[in-house]
């Protein structure tokens, strides 16, 4: 028996950070969306007695370090069914290091595929529990759309959807390593908040403009990305409503009022970056793409 899933990447249309938990994790308010940029997850069960994990991609660990390993392991021990021969697939889309949780992508897909291919009849609330031991980022990939993620990023609300066109997301070449990236907002000596209030209004009022007004992402403020200025500057030339960095980054993605500015955005881009995706919102964070 096989099953194939798509794992959605994400976005932040808002990332702030309130200070540090007590348990050491960061406190956080973000609002994440879905967007159609997919890892593609085969799951196929074999007679091995044991998970294997295969990437189309070198640079992806496919040991107990990977994400969607932990996750089919934490799935069996949660559901105590005897653990078969597994193996798993990944046909990777997301870019890696990205800001855009392609690796929590992969975990949730496989959560899902798993409780379709046992026919467990897990629900996502029990799923996303699992998840939330895998990685803070994998409970959203799990249920998608819009949310609102806070206190260390595992407490989700779901927002309604509001009417937002294509999306062009640009991954620059370098790396930015996520510890760095909190570690420079430690240590950094004035830190300047965004209106999570206002925004919050704004999505529930599905005020478009309020929204493109208050996206905004912390880390920019400390993290250098030297192709940034640059991509911001064509996706806005090209008719973005607004432009920001992606969780950690460095990946930046601009939103567009209509497909024909967007691709136009995406035909120049390309001219520099070899990772330019033109995506839609999604509403949800993982799709069966083939049951078993």
């Amino acid at each position: 028996m096989n099953c194939k899933v798509a794992g959605y990447a994400k976005l932040n249309f808002m990332l702030d950070i309130l200070g540090t938990l007590p348990h050491g994790y960061h406190e956080v308010y973000m609002l994440m969306q879905s967007i159609s940029l997919s890892d593609t997850v085969t799951l196929t069960e074999t007679d091995s007695g044991r998970i294997t994990v295969k990437c189309d991609i070198d640079a992806i660990p496919t040991d107990e370090r990977n994400t969607a390993f932990r996750a089919a392991t934490a799935f069996f021990e949660t559901t105590g069914l005897p653990r078969p021969g597994l193996d798993i697939y990944i046909e990777k889309a997301i870019p890696h290091a990205a800001g855009l949780a392609g690796g929590s992508a992969d975990a949730a897909a496989v959560l899902a595929g798993l409780n379709e291919l046992y026919q467990t009849r897990m629900s996502e609330r029990a799923l996303m529990q699992i998840g939330r031991g895998i990685g803070a980022d994998v409970p959203f990939c799990q249920s998608g759309g819009l949310m609102l993620a806070q206190y260390d990023g595992t407490v989700l609300s779901a927002l309604p959807t509001p009417a937002l066109g294509p999306i062009v997301v640009v991954k620059p070449d370098c790396a930015v390593s996520t510890a760095d990236a909190f570690t420079a907002f430690d240590t950094a000596e004035r830190v300047r908040h965004l209106d999570r209030g206002g925004m919050l209004r704004a999505v529930m009022q599905n005020d478009r403009d309020g929204i493109f007004q208050r996206i905004g992402n912390v880390f920019e403020q400390f993290i250098d990305v030297p192709e940034r200025v640059v991509i911001k500057a064509i996706l806005r030339n090209n008719g973005a409503r607004c432009t920001c960095m992606s969780g950690s980054g460095p990946s930046v993605f601009g939103i567009f009022d209509n497909r024909s500015d967007a691709e136009t955005a995406v035909s120049e881009l390309q001219r520099s970056f070899s990772r330019v995706y033109l995506c839609d919102p999604m509403p949800q964070g993982v799709r069966i793409l083939e049951r078993p």
